[in-house]
């Protein structure tokens, strides 16, 4: 076995222990089922849903399903905790409708444009290697355990608070953040369905304020998820506050930005138009575009 290949298969046990301690966190102060912490049986759940597909995937030799997985364990994991809860509040009610509405909007989203493409093109090469392949699914498991996890604590938690500020608050950054995100791929989606914009980059719509307005959007709506759940949250619980923290970490610092910015730099660095695109709008945060000269 190759050193790479041992290297992917020893991070799995890493990645497990990871969503171990957050399954024994969020599960603090939480409801069970036949004596299993809900909050830890959504967790282990969340894994078991990936190895799955995965098995499929890997004998195929296809992506096509990784994203849309993820979208379905987002929502199976959510209402399943739903259902097992012995009581459901409104402040369970609008995360389970934020977070379906986000994972049908996405999934739906993101199958599709692999479907027109044919391909994910970050898969090319991950998709041939078996431990490769096993640890990109093992670690979609722990985006969406880490991810949900507040959503998940709230849903399971013993304390069961009524609507407040926290959930007006956390709704309007999640309707804007959501707002951002779904308008950003749309743009983008049209930018590239046109015939004449074939080889160029968008720098147009929410473009022109950010060159990443999706992720912009996507942290922003997770921190009001987080917003919304943190008063049922108590002890070891507030753990499982990491969940913005890990989003805006996992798009600005691993998969996200800096696959696209290396991406971009690659297919337009040193043109005059893209340099000066960059040099005026931000990576991320979004601002007001300068008038060009």
């Amino acid at each position: 076995m190759k050193q790479s290949e041992r290297g992917n298969l020893i991070a799995i046990p890493v990645i497990l222990l990871v969503a171990g301690i957050i399954a024994w966190a969020g599960s603090q102060n939480g409801y069970r089922f036949s004596g299993i912490p809900i909050f830890a049986l959504c967790i282990g759940l969340a894994f078991v849903i990936q190895w799955l597909v995965f098995i499929h995937a890997y004998s195929k030799k296809t992506e096509k399903y990784f994203d849309l997985t993820g979208s379905v364990t987002y929502l199976s994991l959510t209402w399943l905790a739903a259902l097992l809860a012995p009581e459901v509040n409104g402040r369970v009610w609008l995360l389970i409708g934020i977070v379906s509405i986000w994972a049908i909007r996405l999934g739906t989203f993101l199958f599709r444009r692999v479907r027109a493409a044919g391909e994910d093109r970050r898969f090319r090469e991950i998709k041939t290697s078996f431990s490769r392949f096993l640890l990109t699914w093992t670690l979609q498991g722990l985006w969406v355990s880490l991810t949900l996890a507040a959503v998940l604590a709230a849903i399971t938690s013993k304390a069961r608070l009524g609507l407040d500020i926290f959930a007006l608050v956390g709704f309007l950054f999640w309707l804007v953040g959501f707002g951002i995100e779904a308008i950003a791929d749309r743009q983008k989606s049209e930018f590239r369905r046109d015939p004449d914009n074939a080889g160029k980059f968008i720098q147009t719509g929410l473009w022109a304020w950010s060159r990443h307005p999706n992720y912009f959007g996507e942290i922003m709506l997770w921190l009001g998820v987080a917003v919304i759940a943190f008063p049922e949250l108590k002890g070891w619980q507030l753990l499982t506050l990491i969940s913005p923290v890990f989003v805006f970490l996992l798009l600005t610092r691993v998969s996200g930005v800096p696959m696209l910015e290396k991406r971009a730099d690659e297919n337009w660095g040193g043109q005059a138009n893209y340099e000066q695109y960059k040099s005026r709008t931000p990576v991320l945060f979004m601002k007001p575009p300068s008038k060009m000269e």
